[in-house]
């Protein structure tokens, strides 16, 4: 029997999405969890997110008069992923149709506040199943001073109070009246006012976490941060409990009713990443919290678990700003005026399309043409119009020209000399490209054809949204990388989210959500929130099987 300086009913590595999900479903059911966070931050990478759950048919989408069901989520779930293997198995489908709901009704009984992210297209709406109004929500816009103290832990806090569905709007706040309003209203009446009344809002993975972790205080479940675990603990083929690192100390926790990882991938860990995934790769891509390096998916494979899809990710274009920091792209690469060319100067993606396939395809192309780093190709229409980053439309920082974040010349065929394109290719494609914006349709990748594309498009720009000729000097090109949100591949799980070995046994007492594990959605991403949702709805699920099932030991 292992000798403990310490013992609680079940260990929660993590405090992401998945992490808190379980912690508060163990406390719910009478039980006493622990939630071990290695940096000095709370939130992981959901709380840097746009803190989006997809959850078919759930109550909040209901309740505002959308019509789903299981058996259309099934069908188009079926039909996006298709056949990937037991992480992607009719089970754990299952079990995520059936139980997200559940879950999202759970929390709001704690006093989780969503709202419903009408528009927000599933990524794939017109397949079958699929559906242009969204299933996606998010938490309500929420003060976070009511955390008092643990404010200042929340991870990468937004200036912002922003909603998701609210961003493409935002975007085209010097363009649109609808814009011009959303943007106040968001600037000032969701972000300044509160201020002036001692209030700080916030939305997005702000709210989402830090709703979670005042529910979690209010129920005086123990947080530790700064306190890293160094392995599990095993009694035969049992895991039995954690070492973690506090203070300088190593400790020994035991777990009478099991162990939950879910401390996110391996994002952060070069490694690994050398290891698994395509190359070329380097974490200096990755949006990722600095704490996803790992240790938790090592800690089951060191205890006999099996691995999936772990040559994918929550792949994404990305740039890096000249702080060195990576930056997802969404509505910059999907507006007109713009496309992404290779190095002989051709398209080779739908622009506008989900950001997962949009990284397969770049490292698709890599294989044959130089694309990494590829190239968004914007004109001053697209400058003057849409913000890019933080610099707003019609203003472009002399920093981000002098940092080489921009380039930018007078003529294309310049352009494609400083950048190293093919100069020609590069003046065939965007006249080609400025007829397809002309007709308002794109003939090689179908740009603008989805409901999904449309999310973030400029409706002021005819026939097309998404399609505008790229033909107004100066022009500017912005290297592009295949980043990420996180890894996608991990430990094999089953549909109560215990973690499974290679013959498909399961290893008692060990639970694992969330990045840690291979994720449900196989090599696709069904819609906004494909990451959260199932990291919560399984981290629910192991939380809830865990505190329902007798004790791994005594004690």
């Amino acid at each position: 029997m292992a000798d403990f300086d310490d013992v609680v009913d079940v260990v929660i590595v993590g405090t992401g999405s998945a992490a808190m999900t379980a912690a508060l479903a163990v406390k719910e059911a009478g039980k006493q969890p622990l939630v071990l966070e290695s940096t000095e931050l709370y939130g992981g990478s959901s709380a840097m997110s746009g803190g989006g759950l997809w959850i078919p048919n759930n109550p909040v989408m209901r309740e505002a008069g959308v019509d789903d069901s299981l058996e259309k989520a099934r069908t188009y779930l079926d039909t996006v992923i298709g056949d990937v293997g037991p992480a992607s198995s009719p089970e754990r489908r299952d079990a995520f149709l059936r139980q997200g709901p559940e879950m999202v009704t759970f929390l709001r009984g704690l006093g989780m506040k969503f709202v419903y992210a009408r528009g927000y297209s599933d990524y794939y709406p017109e397949k079958p199943g699929g559906t242009p109004i969204g299933r996606a929500i998010e938490g309500e816009r929420w003060n976070v001073k009511k955390l008092g103290p643990w404010a200042a832990k929340v991870r990468g806090l937004i200036p912002m109070a922003a909603h998701t569905y609210e961003v493409g709007a935002i975007n085209l706040s010097f363009r649109t009246l609808k814009g011009f309003l959303t943007a106040a209203n968001v600037v000032g009446v969701q972000t300044i006012l509160p201020l002036l009344i001692g209030q700080k809002k916030v939305g997005l993975g702000n709210s989402l976490m830090g709703q979670m972790l005042h529910i979690a205080l209010q129920r005086d479940i123990p947080v530790w941060l700064s306190s890293p675990m160094v392995e599990l603990v095993t009694e035969g083929d049992a895991v039995v409990g954690v070492v973690v690192e506090k203070a300088g100390k190593r400790i020994r926790i035991g777990a009478r009713q099991g162990v939950m990882l879910a401390a996110g991938g391996f994002a952060q860990n070069d490694e690994m990443r050398q290891k698994y995934h395509p190359h070329p790769i380097t974490t200096t891509w990755t949006s990722a919290n600095p704490g996803d390096i790992g240790t938790a998916v090592n800690a089951g494979i060191d205890v006999g678990a099996a691995l999936a899809l772990m040559d994918d990710a929550w792949w994404g274009p990305s740039v890096i700003n000249p702080s060195g920091a990576a930056q997802f792209l969404l509505a910059e690469r999907s507006l007109p005026h713009g496309f992404i060319v290779d190095a002989s100067g051709e398209r080779f993606m739908n622009e506008s399309e989900s950001y997962v396939d949009a990284g397969h395809h770049q490292y698709a192309r890599n294989a044959t043409v130089g694309a990494i780093p590829a190239y968004l190709i914007i004109d001053s229409h697209h400058r003057r119009w849409y913000p890019f980053g933080m610099a707003l439309p019609g203003m472009t920082p002399k920093k981000l020209i002098e940092s080489g974040f921009f380039t930018k010349a007078d003529s294309l065929e310049e352009l494609a000399g400083k950048i190293g394109v093919d100069p020609a290719g590069l003046r065939r494609t965007a006249g080609r490209f400025a007829e397809f914006a002309r007709r308002g349709v794109d003939e090689d990748f179908h740009r603008g054809d989805s409901a999904y594309d449309r999310v973030y498009s400029d409706p002021r720009v005819k026939p097309n949204p998404n399609l505008g000729a790229v033909s107004r000097p100066p022009f500017y090109a912005v290297k592009i990388w295949p980043g990420d949100l996180g890894t996608k591949g991990g430990l094999l799980t089953d549909e109560h989210a215990r973690v499974l070995r290679a013959d498909g046994s399961m290893i008692e007492g060990l639970y694992a959500a969330g990045n840690t594990s291979a994720s449900v959605m196989g090599n696709t991403y069904p819609g906004p929130g494909s990451t959260i949702g199932p990291a919560m709805t399984f981290g629910y699920i192991g939380g809830r099987h865990a505190a329902a099932k007798g004790p791994t030991r005594e004690g």
